[in-house]
């Protein structure tokens, strides 16, 4: 699997690591910038719920496409929960937010967002909060069940911004683990 020119390939392997990392970043950051300008500019449009529902449509299918890629990438046949979130590590969403805390406990996957990055930036800008249980629930459960496909998945989500945003996915692998 290659996304990349072979020009463009020795231009980044050409760079330091701590570049090539800085570059990798810089690049999810703009990600993340389109999205949320995306999503004011349908919030604006047509109000939050309805950029909501689009959202949430949208991330529904880049959780299945994320997890088909890093299953790919790392060569993933036989996902536990363990594996979800270890994959879930190196999604976009993950790499963008600077606190959080992944663990499984109990056979139950736990991602807390700390500090969230748009929440922080809306309410910053006088904002509504985010709608983030929506969105966040879809893209996470299409994302597990993509990777652990004989689990039985279940996403919930916590908030308001006065508690950190905590995501859980919980499962029972069909599998020996």
């Amino acid at each position: 699997m290659s996304y990349i020119s072979e020009e463009d390939r020795a231009l980044l392997k050409s760079l330091p690591e701590e570049k090539l990392i800085e570059v990798m970043m810089f690049n999810n950051r703009n990600i993340w910038r389109v999205d949320g300008l995306y999503f004011l500019g349908i919030e604006n449009k047509f109000g939050t719920e309805a950029a909501a529902e689009i959202d949430a449509g949208v991330w529904n299918v880049m959780g299945t496409l994320e997890a088909r890629i890093l299953k790919k990438t790392f060569d993933v046949e036989d996902a536990t929960i363990d594996t979800v979130m270890e994959l879930l590590r190196y999604t976009s969403w993950a790499l963008d937010q600077q606190e959080k805390i992944i663990t499984v406990e109990d056979s139950t996957g736990i991602l807390k967002i700390l500090n969230c990055r748009t929440q922080l930036t809306r309410l910053k800008r006088g904002l509504s909060e985010f709608p983030c249980k929506q969105v966040r629930h879809s893209y996470l459960k299409t994302f597990a069940e993509e990777i652990a496909l004989t689990s039985s998945v279940r996403a919930s989500c916590a908030l308001p911004m006065s508690i950190p945003a905590m995501y859980g996915v919980n499962g029972t692998s069909s599998q020996s683990e």
